[in-house]
């Protein structure tokens, strides 16, 4: 989009010192200020690396609910990426959001990082061209794309201070490649992370912000910190940064820059630099009077059809000795915690509330119909915490409908505000109405179950929880981990009751808000009685051995996989690898399918028929991995990060006892990393329904061609890999290669398909050094 850059000037000019500096910081958790003496309108954010949230955290803002990034790169098809950032645009443009913030293409330099799921893959060009197609779909809608988290933030331990230490070459290479990629789309933003690089936090790291990102990628958006990230006046001011979020009573810009500016101790030019990007992203989403408005983007009718198919594509066969497709009629045992429990999505920032999620057992009873008898087994309970409060089972006492009573409270007791919530967990970004000093949920439970029920008090501060009349006070303290812990994992407090089913009872839970608390999280937990986990895994076992297939679900969930922390291990939580053996020992056609965004170890990959890996679905993940087990759609993913066979030899997350993260292994990770002999699954790999031939592969000119035929008897999807390999080994993992180009091909039964293949530019400058080498995607 063409901008007037003499109508910014003049909109520029009629702003004060003070209305200019103001405009540089938030205007609350998700805003920026309005300014209508030059039609500037409130500017909205949203985070959006899964979804559209909105500006409110909970179930009245629902959205749709994508298949997790990493997933997305698992398509290995940068056409889908775009159409999903179409519709991710759409969704924001329908919400009133200006700028959706994603997408998150920090690497995968370790498999433990907390928020590996969020990231596209382990290699620069690969996310490179998902990320970059991504940002043009979302931006295409007239929606701001922000990259993000400008650089160096691949580990959650200690983010907010860990220092990364990044030689010139794989920085270069490999971390900033794809923020260069999606400023040369056009991105609109950046956001800068909390971590620093080589000495400086990232808010005040000059040579990256100003030098690299606006000088020589010659970026014209805006530098938005990570939320908090600001911690300076004028050393963040003059590094580079352009837009403070959010807006705090603490704030380190604002009245303090205002002042800066007056001293000489920030140049007004540079803030008036700063203005002008803010202006110009105004103008680029509609939100400036004067400029044209973007055209018009709407969800369409067929958005959930759309999410279904890119949860199928994105699915990767690691293993099948034939078992699959499934056929039916037939008796099939689906056990495992994450057939009941599902895991749609990750934790964090990038929670986003569906209208509904479909589970594995409604995708399956409805692809296997009828005449299928499926049975249905959790077999080991992993989980560390209990699931909120199942509405099912709850009304309001008011009204009767289904539901709880959220009320709010002041000093005195009477009531401020009360209203129905669809929910059982409750986040108030900003707080609760005013004048709130306590925050009391009711409602009418009738269990569905005889025995003991157990609850689970969640949040912190003071509690009182009564349950059928029984009392029982806490008072539950954060950790002292990352702050962001305390509100998307607050610490929970369990308390048992004997009740009947069918009895109602009631249930309520009083928290005491602390004043001056800016964010308030809280919620009620609920596990109804169950066999001893001993018990439940024989029934599964039991059910297995008289099934005609047996499904396992494992995975892990958003205890494992979240913001703000780092996993320690690979290794599925709880009993899951014993589970796998337990039912694989009773039934030979066992097929696992790991529900998960990042890799684990699976001990038992050999002992079983088939392994799908479903990743973090989305809301459609259910009917998708039915799609798949049942044939009726291709499992078209391959891996886009390396899946080890142990925990040796991975690296290290966690910061040195002074704060650096020393990234010691170059460009050595992801499949540059690991020997062969610690690979479980290779970067790229995955099988198919079908066969593939493949001709001979010609370069010229930087692009390369190959042809590819479907020797089987279906329709199927291939991915062709070309590799630069300087000492002409084929790439099968543990490799000095790296990825040159890809592309994707579908073609029906006996059809060939030629594929013209762009190279990456970086590969062609050195392409009399390298052999360009095809690598099928179905080894292992």
């Amino acid at each position: 989009m063409d901008i007037d850059e003499s109508a910014l000037r003049e909109r520029l000019g009629r702003l004060t010192l003070g209305q200019k500096v103001h405009l540089l910081t938030g205007d609350g958790f998700w805003t920026l200020r309005p300014v209508p003496e030059i039609g500037l309108r409130r500017i909205t954010m949203s985070d959006g690396p899964s979804g559209i949230r909105g500006t409110r955290w909970d179930e009245r803002d629902t959205s749709l609910l994508f298949p997790n990034p990493t997933a997305l790169a698992a398509t290995w098809d940068p056409e889908l990426a775009e159409r999903i950032g179409r519709l991710n645009g759409a969704q924001a443009r329908e919400r009133g959001v200006h700028v959706q913030l994603a997408p998150t293409v920090n690497l995968h330099r370790t498999p433990l990082g907390g928020r590996h799921f969020e990231n596209y893959s382990e290699d620069p060009l690969l996310t490179a061209r998902i990320g970059a197609a991504f940002v043009r779909g979302v931006q295409s809608a007239g929606v701001a794309a922000t990259v993000k988290h400008f650089v160096g933030n691949d580990s959650e331990t200690s983010r907010m201070s860990y220092d990364a230490r990044i030689g010139d070459e794989a920085l270069g290479e490999l971390y900033l490649r794809p923020f260069e990629e999606a400023v040369k789309a056009g991105v609109w933003a950046v956001m800068a992370a909390y971590n620093g690089v080589n000495g400086a936090p990232m808010t005040e790291n000059r040579p990256l912000l100003t030098d690299v990102l606006k000088r020589r990628w010659g970026f014209d958006g805006v530098v938005v910190s990570d939320w908090t990230a600001i911690r300076s006046t004028e050393e963040s001011a003059d590094a580079g940064m352009d837009l403070e979020m959010p807006g705090l009573p603490t704030s380190p810009w604002r009245d303090r820059l205002v002042q800066a500016v007056r001293d000489g101790r920030v140049a007004e030019e540079l803030t008036d630099d700063k203005v002008l990007r803010v202006l110009r992203l105004a103008a680029r989403v509609g939100a400036l009077e004067g400029f044209p408005e973007p055209p018009p983007a709407t969800t369409p009718a067929d958005a959930r059809a759309q999410l279904r198919d890119a949860a199928a594509r994105a699915a990767v066969l690691l293993r099948n000795d034939g078992v699959l497709p499934l056929a039916a009629p037939c008796r099939v045992a689906l056990i495992g915690p994450n057939a009941v429990r599902f895991s749609a999505q990750g934790g964090g920032s990038a929670h986003v509330n569906p209208e509904h999620v479909v589970s594995p057992v409604e995708g399956l009873r409805r692809a296997l119909g009828d005449g299928t008898e499926l049975t249905v087994h959790p077999g080991v309970h992993p989980h560390e915490r209990l699931a909120p409060l199942p509405l099912d089972l709850v009304t309001d006492p008011e009204t009767g409908e289904p539901g709880v009573r959220l009320e709010f409270l002041d000093a005195e007791g009477a009531v401020l505000g009360s209203e129905l919530r669809l929910a059982a967990h409750f986040v108030f970004l900003g707080g609760p109405p005013r004048g709130t000093a306590q925050i009391v949920v009711r409602a009418q439970m009738t269990p569905a179950e005889d025995g003991h029920h157990t609850f689970a008090i969640t949040g912190t501060g003071d509690f009182e929880l009564r349950v059928d009349g029984t009392a029982t006070a806490v008072t539950l303290a954060p950790g002292h981990g990352d702050p962001a812990e305390a509100l998307m994992r607050p610490p929970e407090h369990r308390v048992r009751a004997e009740l009947a089913a069918g009895r109602p009872v009631t249930v309520e839970l009083r928290h005491a808000r602390a004043p001056r608390r800016f964010a308030t999280v809280f919620g009620l937990g609920h596990r109804a009685p169950h066999l001893p986990e001993d018990d439940e895994l024989a029934a599964a076992v039991a059910a297995a051995r008289g099934a005609d297939a047996a499904v396992v679900i494992v995975g892990t969930n958003d205890d494992v996989e979240s913001e703000g922390f780092d996993r320690t291990s690979l290794a599925l939580p709880g009993r899951q690898d014993e589970l796998v053996s337990a039912v694989a020992a009773a039934n030979p056609r066992t097929v696992v399918v790991v529900n998960a965004g990042a890799p684990v170890l699976m001990p038992w990959r050999d002992e079983v028929a088939a392994i799908l890996w479903a990743w973090l679905p989305g809301q459609e993940g259910g009917d998708a991995i039915a799609d798949v087990l049942t044939g009726a759609a291709e499992p078209g993913g391959r891996l886009p990060t390396t899946f080890p066979a142990s925990d040796d030899g991975i690296l290290s997350p966690v910061p040195a006892a002074d704060g650096t993260l020393d990234y010691a292994e170059g460009t050595a990770i992801g499949y540059r990393h690991y020997a062969p002999d610690q690979i479980a699954y290779p970067f790229g790999h995955g099988l198919g329904y079908t066969t593939w031939e493949y001709g001979p592969v010609t370069v010229a000119g930087g692009v390369a061609e190959v042809t590819v035929r479907n020797t089987g008897d279906r329709p199927g999807r291939e991915t062709v890999q070309l590799y630069a390999v300087p000492d002409r080994r084929a790439v099968s993992g543990g490799t000095a290669g790296r990825l040159a180009g890809f592309a994707v091909a579908e073609a029906a039964p006996g059809e060939s398909v030629t594929l013209r293949i762009e190279l990456d530019e970086r590969v062609r400058s050195a392409a009399e050094d390298v052999d360009i080498t095809p690598t099928r995607t179905d080894i292992g």
